[in-house]
């Protein structure tokens, strides 16, 4: 966003405060960006099965034990060893590959 200001105030101000402000923004630009750069490169990514564990899901198919749940608006694969009818609400407690382990809800 600086960069941009940097280079309205570039073109659009008079002879001397032109240049003025245009070096003046360019390094408040280097620092924001520096800054940006700090934060969001050691950002841990949540992507995967894994990051759905602990959510709530829905019971599209009968799971005694295997069936379907929608979460997230997606349909997973599910085991549930308590057994859970369509409508039941369950909650996510592991994975095994790509087979959502849940359990109803109380």
């Amino acid at each position: 966003m600086l960069i941009i200001v940097a280079f309205l105030l570039l073109f659009l101000l008079p002879s001397p405060w032109n240049l003025i402000g245009f070096l003046v923004a360019i390094p408040l630009w280097l620092l924001e960006l520096f800054g940006w750069n700090r934060t969001v490169k050691n950002r841990r990514r949540v992507v995967g099965a894994q990051t759905l564990i602990g959510k709530d899901a829905t019971v599209t198919e009968p799971c005694h034990p295997s069936g379907q749940v929608r979460l997230a608006g997606e349909i997973w694969e599910a085991r549930c060893d308590a057994g859970a009818e369509p409508g039941d609400t369950v909650r996510v407690t592991g994975r095994d590959e790509l087979i959502l382990v849940v359990e109803p809800v109380s």
